[in-house]
């Protein structure tokens, strides 16, 4: 599996919040550290308050804050999340054209690899992966 551009930007704003949590990080502050696209960031900060991972404020002291602990957010929960659209192969999703469709062996390979890569994912929460947070920090404020 491969996770697209949305799912990484997803995991990146979750890794510098939970970095400087209990802080409040501006979405253009998060953008311009990354150097990505302000606006595309923003669809990701929308998507992440929906899912309940983080709480988005509006205004002059707005900003993204973690919803809850790192420790109580799954890596594979906030994949599973992200990209809950995009199937692996398109016959998972709405397109149902495919012509060995109906005799196909392969999609129960794939879904269970699917859900293996999901299943690996689990056991970490975010705590996990931004566990070193002063060289994070240091890298994220250069």
């Amino acid at each position: 599996m491969q996770l697209d551009k949305f799912t990484d930007y997803a995991l990146r704003v979750l890794m510098m919040l939970a970095v400087r949590a209990p802080a409040r990080v501006a979405t253009s502050h998060i953008a311009a550290t990354y150097k990505l696209s302000e606006n595309h960031l923003s669809k990701v900060a929308t998507q992440l308050a929906r899912e309940g991972f983080v709480v988005s404020e509006r205004g002059r002291n707005g900003g993204l804050t973690l919803a809850r602990p790192a420790s109580q957010i799954s890596i594979g929960a906030v994949v599973r999340a992200m990209k809950r659209d995009t199937p692996v192969v398109e016959c998972f999703g709405t397109d149902q054209s495919c012509l060995i469709l109906p005799a196909c062996g392969l999609r129960a390979p794939l879904v269970q690899a699917q859900e293996a890569f999901y299943a690996a994912l689990d056991p970490y929460s975010l705590a996990d992966v931004a566990g070193a947070r002063k060289p994070l920090d240091d890298l994220l404020s250069s």
